[in-house]
Order: C-alpha cells, then structure tokens, then sequence
C-alpha cells in the first residue's frame, strides 16, 4: 500500500515505524503536517519522498492509495471527510470522534460513500490480548462477567491533548477510548452496553478537565467493563487488563513488567519506553515498542481486510460505540448516577438473556461452590432449588 499519513507526531512515528519496518511492503509516500519543519524533519527520518502542509493535496494524490489520520482529535473529522471526498480508504486513531455525534458523522459518510474505513484502536491488537481473546472465544474461561482495563501514565506528550476543546476531553477520551473497546471485545462487541457510573477529577494538573477516572460499563447480559485512567500516576506507563469469567480468569500486563528488567547507576543516554520517566535506576525497556503495543497486528489486520474486500476486527462503527459509550461517562461524571448510553445506530443483539451460571447438585439443589479444606475434606456449599435455603455438606470425614 502507498500510504498518505496525516500527522508526524508520536502516534504517526509508531505508525510510520510499523508500515515501513522489517522490509515491510507498505511505504508512507507523503506525510502532511501543519508545519512545514515537521513535515520535511518527518519525512527525513523515515525517508519518505514528499512532505507537505497542503492535506487536501496531500489525500489527493495519485500515488496515494490509503489515508492514515494520526492528528489531533479535533481534526479527525476533517482529515475523514477529505479522504472521503476523494474517494481514498482512510484509516483513523483513536477516539473516533471528540463525541458520539461527531464520530456518527464519520461513520455516516464513509459508508454513504462506500469508502473502506479501519478503525486504529492499536490495544486491542497486542499479541498478549490476541491470545487471550483467541482462549476466551473457545470458551476456555467459561461466560465473560467482569473485565477490568487499565491504562495510567504521568500524562500525555503533546499540548493539544490538555486542552478541553481540541481533544474533547481528559483522560477519559485519551485512554477511556482503550479500555472500553478491550472490555467490548472480551465481553462480545454484539452484546450492547447499557448504561455508565463514572467518577472523574483533576487531581494534579491545573486543566479544565479530568487527569484520572474510573468508570463501569454495565452491559445488557449483567457483564462489567471497568476502566481505571489516569494522567497524575508516577512511574512510567501502566497497561493491565483482568478478564474474569465463570470458569477462569486472564490477568495481563503489557508494560511495566515487561520481561525485560535493567538496573543502570549511571543512567541510560538511550530511548528507555513510551512514558518512561527516568534513564536511572530500575528501567523496564520494550525490545519492540510498535509490537508490544499491537500497531504490526493491528495494519497486517487492517490492511489485509482492504486487500480482501472484507472488514476489519476494528471498524468506524466500532469507534462511534466508543465514543457513545465516553459520552455516557462524561454525563455521569456531571450527575453522579448511572447514565443509560444513547445508541440510535446498534448492529448487535437483541434482548440478551442475562449471565446466569445454575451447575446442578443434584435432584433437589444447585452447586454453589466446593472445596477442599486442609484436613483434606470436600466441603460442599448448596442451595435448595424449592426453598433457596443454602446449606453446606462435608464429604470424607
């Protein structure tokens, strides 16, 4: 693919390096910026041939053949509705839009214009949450009740994400945008989310919004998705995910605990990992940054489906999802209840029976739990199906 990329910031850099890494046949061809300095310092470091402060030009070009918006959120929708009028694939970060209603937009037009669309949303990719979702969808855990996703760090890199109007918001729409969309995949992105309780506060950067949240998703089968986000957390960058199920649970953690443990008294000159805040000390370095955090997987996806004319994991309908689900938190946050989640659009299910887990005992009762006790007995916890009365049995006194 002849790639046009939107943006030379972070993002775009972990993109770029993810395309055109490993003698990879995807090439960035042009990169747009809204300075010149950074288009031309952008495309020399990654030896693209054009550069450019002319977006629509940019789109437009006959050696350009998918979109790839890396900007600021209050661009999105621009940089999508040019692709879109220029007929191009376009590929965007996340969160989709700085509301549902904007991210509705997107959604509308690209599919009014019969444009492919591919939705970045990077975490849902790393090789850790792939394998956890392929032991999930066998059914290795048993039914999904409860998905915890976390995602704190000492706050963003750039100015715009600190400003209320060009972002859309905090932490919640930063990282929120995350931990929601990993809890959908893992709970079923057919099963519809129903309403939000969200907390929100500025603890220690004098912003206009959030730099922590914790919010829980409950979704029409009684399933949780929790998200726990913060820009005031010290140490570097945190990514965890629990999935707890009926019959198992996941635990992963992406970054911290990387594998790799380095100790350095002098201090590290070198890039150490997104976040990092210090060369000194206990280092956790990363082998491979764009792997790790799910980039390679995510294009090899993306662009796949493109060349096969079929959708990827991760679609714009998925992005204004999101993006509702984050309007819904904002509203709780203001009224300190739960806020039921305004979907005019749902392609999922329908009247989802709830999660209910009934393992039969016997005739007259259902197990409720079992186990072994250090004298090496088998207690037995039970409730009577007639009665509800709970009871308890010790087998092998």
């Amino acid at each position: 693919m002849r790639i046009c990329m939107l943006g030379s910031g972070l993002i775009g850099m972990f993109y770029t390096m993810s395309l055109q890494g490993k003698r990879s046949r995807d090439q960035v061809t042009v990169v747009y910026s809204r300075t010149q300095n950074s288009a031309e310092k952008f495309a020399s470091q990654w030896n693209i041939p054009d550069a450019t402060t002319d977006m629509d030009a940019a789109i437009q070009r006959d050696d350009v053949d998918v979109v790839i918006v890396a900007l600021p959120n209050h661009l999105h929708k621009q940089a999508v509705l040019a692709a879109v009028s220029a007929g191009k694939p376009v590929l965007c970060t996340k969160p989709l839009g700085r509301t549902a209603e904007e991210a509705c937009e997107m959604l509308e037009a690209v599919e009014s214009a019969g444009v492919f669309a591919g939705y970045l949303e990077d975490l849902v990719y790393t090789p850790k949450t792939l394998k956890a979702l392929r032991s999930v969808r066998h059914g290795a855990i048993g039914d999904v009740t409860w998905v915890r996703s976390r995602e704190t760090h000492p706050g963003p890199h750039s100015d715009w994400f600190w400003d209320k109007e060009m972002s859309g918001g905090g932490a919640i729409i930063d990282m929120g945008c995350h931990c929601i969309e990993i809890a959908r995949n893992f709970i079923g992105k057919d099963i519809r989310p129903v309403e939000v309780v969200c907390w929100a506060d500025t603890q220690v950067h004098p912003i206009e919004t959030e730099d922590h949240a914790i919010g829980m998703v409950r979704y029409e089968n009684g399933a949780i998705g929790q998200f726990e986000v913060s820009w005031a957390f010290r140490g570097g960058m945190d990514l965890r995910d629990e999935v707890a199920g009926t019959e198992g649970t996941i635990w992963l953690n992406h970054w911290l605990r990387t594998g790799m443990e380095m100790f350095s008294a002098n201090g590290d000159s070198d890039y150490v990992a997104e976040k990092a805040e210090t060369s000194k000390g206990w280092l956790f370095p990363v082998g491979d940054e764009p792997g790790a955090l799910g980039y390679v997987d995510m294009f090899a996806d993306v662009l796949g489906a493109l060349e096969r004319g079929e959708s990827p994991a991760e679609t714009f309908y998925d992005g204004y999802v999101v993006n509702a689900i984050m309007d819904a938190a904002y509203q709780s946050v203001l009224s300190k209840r739960w806020e039921p989640i305004s979907l005019p659009i749902w392609r999922g299910r329908e009247n989802v029976e709830s999660i209910s887990v009934r393992r039969e005992f016997d005739q007259d009762h259902y197990l409720v739990k079992q186990e072994r006790m250090p004298d090496g007995c088998l207690k037995v916890i039970v409730r009577n199906k007639t009665s509800g009365q709970i009871s308890q049995r010790v087998i092998g006194e």
